[in-house]
């Protein structure tokens, strides 16, 4: 009941298989969520020891809503899209009677009265948690590491970083000790895990997927910046996910009541943006994003060169909200006698803005964002970098591009266009550096047309082919 076939060639654990085919085969009675469960736990057991991915693995509960799935299965009841699937969360999100650390001494001793509203609705559609994933302190960091729960490490090389602040997800998912989850993203945390460790990921246009029961706070300011987003091994994943997950929630100061929409490819163009304006970008993350153009023109999707005009100062109106509430959190550290985390302290150094530069720009913002959407009436979606590096060592901050430097702030800035600009965004990977590392892409859309992008990737991923992922680990038995 491991082993699944994908041809008559090839044959894999079922734990390595896609969310979707896990999803079919539970309804077919090919395998139970039992030995789903049980499967994905073994994984765990074995790779989580070098991983550090989850900040608490929830077996025993994992194991009972198992077996009420499978008893509710042979009564005949209602399934849900997700029924009998093992997935995890962010531990930013709440989950009933457990503590939402999001790595940090300031949250010890927390624990949530109720899920947060996409744990809920996971549940709602049959869904079994397995675990909560780590996280940087505060969400503050492209590193996953806190003095709480350590260190996360990248499955494709444990030398270096899953990403941040979804790093935990991205790295259980793409060790296959999780079907996929939700992360969230307030500055590509989402997708660039998802870039560094070969999987798929969304941050939807804000609104689409509720971020009630998130820590920080997705209310004001935090989600002018900041959405909740499913991540997975394939868009196709992703894109059961988000039906799962979208929809309005009182609850949201910014949900929006749109519905589910069929997506239509006819006459779609994609914009096609090599790297953010002049600043240096690692070539074969370059050679990517043309290959991924590529494949998209074989299908029959119109392409063309795109360079959006007057974006140049979108990264720094982003790192103005991204600081906002930096000064309270100094000052809580400061009452509290609690020593920050380095991937903290690196936030913290900046000063937060006034009230009068969060207006100004504010202001700069909105206008941007509507200079683009004019320029974008002739292009459905940007095809560029999630970012400009691939999985860095941990600690690392400066690279070299053809005899440029950059630091972490510039190889970031593909990434924080979407939250700034308040767009929807969708990364997969489509190719393997010569270290060895993943390489995705990210697709940027226009607002509420998640819909579009995700068929646009499922699209891609179908060009490019079956993607293994991590492979085994040495000596680990399959």
């Amino acid at each position: 009941t491991e082993i699944y076939t994908l041809s008559l060639h090839d044959a894999l654990p079922i734990y390595r298989s896609s969310l979707c085919l896990m999803v079919t085969m539970l309804r077919e009675g090919a395998i139970s969520p039992v030995e789903l469960v049980k499967t994905h736990l073994r994984q765990i057991e074995r790779l989580n020891p070098s991983l550090n991915a989850f900040a608490v693995v929830l077996a025993g509960s994992a194991l009972e809503e198992a077996r009420a799935r499978e008893q509710a299965r042979m009564r005949g009841e209602p399934m849900g899209l997700l029924h009998g699937v093992p997935v995890t969360i962010k531990d930013s999100f709440d989950v009933a009677g457990l503590p939402t650390l999001a790595g940090s001494r300031l949250r010890s001793g927390n624990r949530a009265a109720e899920d947060a509203t996409v744990v809920a609705r996971l549940r709602r559609e049959g869904a079994i948690l397995l675990g909560k994933t780590n996280t940087p302190e505060l969400l503050a960091s492209y590193e996953t590491d806190n003095l709480l729960t350590g260190r996360t490490n990248n499955p494709w090389d444990v030398e270096r970083t899953p990403g941040g602040s979804s790093g935990g997800e991205a790295a259980a998912i793409a060790a296959f000790c999780s079907a996929g989850g939700v992360g969230s993203d307030g500055g590509g945390s989402i997708r660039v895990p998802a870039h560094f460790c070969g999987i798929a990921g969304l941050k939807p246009t804000p609104g689409r997927v509720p971020g009630t029961g998130h820590f920080p706070s997705m209310g004001y300011p935090g989600g002018l910046v900041g959405v909740a987003g499913p991540m997975a091994r394939t868009a196709e994943d992703l894109r059961l996910l988000f039906a799962a997950l979208a929809g309005y929630d009182g609850q949201d100061p910014f949900s929006a009541p749109v519905p589910l929409r069929p997506a239509q490819l006819q006459g779609v163009r994609i914009g096609v943006w090599e790297q953010f304006y002049r600043v240096p970008a690692d070539p074969e993350i370059r050679a990517a994003v043309r290959s991924a153009a590529a494949m998209l023109e074989a299908l029959g999707i119109a392409v063309e060169d795109f360079e959006p005009q007057g974006l140049e100062r979108a990264p720094n109106i982003w790192a103005i909200f991204a600081r906002w509430p930096s000064a309270a959190t100094k000052a809580l550290l400061k009452a509290r006698k609690i020593e920050a985390h380095w991937t903290l302290r690196e936030w913290l150094d900046s000063d937060p803005p006034t009230a009068e530069q969060v207006l100004i720009n504010l202001a700069s913002r909105d206008r941007m964002r509507a200079s683009l959407l004019r320029q974008m009436e002739s292009v459905a979606a940007v095809l560029m970098p999630v970012c400009g590096v691939t999985a860095f060592r941990h600690r690392q901050r400066k690279w070299e591009f053809e005899g440029q430097e950059i630091g972490l702030f510039q190889a970031m800035m593909p990434a924080v266009l979407a939250n700034v600009l308040g767009l929807p965004a969708v990364t997969i990977p489509v190719a393997i550096s010569r270290e060895g590392l993943p390489i995705g892409v990210q697709l940027m859309g226009r607002p509420y047309e998640d819909e579009l992008l995700l068929e646009l990737a499922v699209r891609l991923e179908e060009a490019r082919g079956p993607w293994v992922g991590v492979p085994p680990p040495r000596g680990a038995a399959e």
